[in-house]
């Protein structure tokens, strides 16, 4: 039986690490103006009160450097209370309880900052940061470009902004935001990694390398950066290198369903048809979101000739998929595999509901109705499937068969002649049409037929 399979290209999975940076916390000096135009007590008076402020401040955020965040918060909210209108005390507060996890808290302590004072950019670059964190990436990256025109060479809000845009893949904006992140000074394994994503989706893949191997550098453990070098090697034609790539990977997290299903790719393309169903089964049992990786292991089980099991993959993708026509195409291809002809006749007719133009569907449709003896169907939807694509071989050939058992010698002819201009090496094409000719009585023809029938035959069974 001819496989109808249709091979996907295969899927690239992202791996982003959005580690966004917190501002540092600024601390504002005294208003020594003010102080001036009091009176010599007052004036005293509110030295050391803004001496005793800044110090409290600066206690604070020790505490904090030292991991000691319920100590820091409890001088802070003391702060607070006497000093209520104090935005750096606010912004400080924002800061331990965000990074104890409490972020509506934090929000609201980093907005009062703001309220305090509309201008400061520290409160606005921790706001950012949390709303990313809380799922806002549009917000958040209106907070960084919002800093950036305050100082455009914030070093923070200069990565932070670049990161949201690898978050959502709009590389062509985080490239130069990273490579200025970089030459503002930062650098750090999720700037690099980062980079690199990036660089590699805008085919800038030497620079990619670069920035993938300095981040590798800086994480050896971290195996992400060897999956997107794969990558890259594996799109330059070099197999063995990026097989080494990916099998890195895997030793650094072997829960890694997108290097192990690259290695199946890197198998199944050098026919090491059993290395690469191992690698699909383990990429498909880490990661049963992604169609694709049920596609290519129930794609090796046919090709295998174990359809029972190409069968009962690609009905759990139906399962978890059903909207999807392809797949319900692709059970209907196992089960026509295992006899189960009513099975595949529904599952193509599902395939159809969903995309009505689905040539591989009505072809294979029309080959099961050809197989069952309804011949008036299997003409329709066979002459259907050509007449939506004219490259299709498959229907042209199911077809001229069709034609050729019923005896209609002289329509046959230009199906089975087109069919062989689509595949020229398939040996059942020049055996349909020796027998089309020779009925049509061109002998000549006939014998030319044969005997390339039985070239194609015999090299078909030395390269098995």
């Amino acid at each position: 039986m001819r496989a109808w399979l249709i091979i996907r290209r295969f899927y690239r999975e992202s791996v982003v690490v959005p580690a966004l940076v917190l501002a540092t916390i600024t601390i504002s000096a005294p208003n020594r103006l003010a102080a001036q135009q009091r009176p010599a007590s007052s004036t005293q008076a509110a030295a050391n009160s803004s001496a005793s402020v800044a110090a409290e401040l600066r206690e604070s955020a020790s505490l904090l450097k030292l991991g000691k965040r319920d100590e820091a918060e409890s001088i802070l909210r003391r702060l607070i209370s006497r000093t209520p209108r104090n935005a750096d005390a606010h912004n400080l507060l924002g800061i331990i309880l965000d990074q104890g996890g409490r972020f509506k808290d934090a929000e609201r302590e980093y907005r009062e900052a703001l309220r305090l004072k509309p201008d400061s950019v520290s409160p606005l670059a921790n706001l950012g940061v949390l709303l990313a964190r809380t799922g806002r990436p549009g917000e958040a990256s209106r907070a960084f470009e919002l800093v950036l025109q305050r100082i455009p060479d914030h070093p923070q809000a200069t990565l932070n902004l670049g990161l949201q845009y690898v978050a959502r893949a709009d590389y062509a904006r985080a490239a130069p935001l990273l490579e200025r992140a970089t030459q503002l000074g930062l650098d750090s394994y999720e700037l690099r990694y980062n980079l690199g994503i990036a660089l590699y989706n805008l085919k800038r893949n030497s620079e990619a390398v670069t920035a993938l191997e300095s981040a590798a550098a800086l994480s050896p453990h971290a195996a992400e950066p060897f999956y997107y070098l794969g990558l890259i090697a594996w799109e330059r034609c070099q197999d063995e290198t990026a097989g080494e790539l990916w099998e890195k990977a895997v030793s650094l997290r072997p829960n890694f369903p997108a290097a192990n299903f690259m290695l199946g790719e890197v198998l199944r393309k050098h026919q090491r048809l059993e290395g690469a169903k191992d690698f699909y089964e383990r990429a498909l049992e880490q990661d049963r979101s992604k169609l694709v990786y049920y596609v290519r292991l129930g794609g090796v089980y046919i090709l295998y000739g174990n359809f029972a099991r190409a069968l009962d993959v690609f009905q759990r993708a139906a399962q978890r998929f059903p909207a999807v026509a392809d797949i319900h195409y692709f059970v209907g291809l196992a089960a026509r595999g295992t006899g189960d002809y009513d099975l595949a006749q529904a599952s193509l007719r599902k395939a159809l509901i969903r995309r009505p133009d689905h040539v591989d569907a009505l072809g294979l449709l029309g080959a099961i109705a050809s197989d069952r003896g309804d011949i008036a169907a299997a003409e329709r939807l066979l002459s259907r499937a050509i007449a939506l694509d004219e490259r299709h071989f498959n229907a042209h050939h199911d077809l001229g068969r069709l034609l050729v058992r019923t005896h209609r010698y002289a329509e046959a002819l230009p199906i089975l002649q087109r069919a062989a201009t689509l595949n020229a090496n398939d040996p059942d094409i020049h055996y349909q049409l020796f027998l089309v000719l020779s009925r049509l009585k061109r002998k000549d023809d006939a014998d030319r037929e044969f005997a390339t029938y039985k070239r194609l035959a015999s090299e078909s069974k030395i390269q098995k």
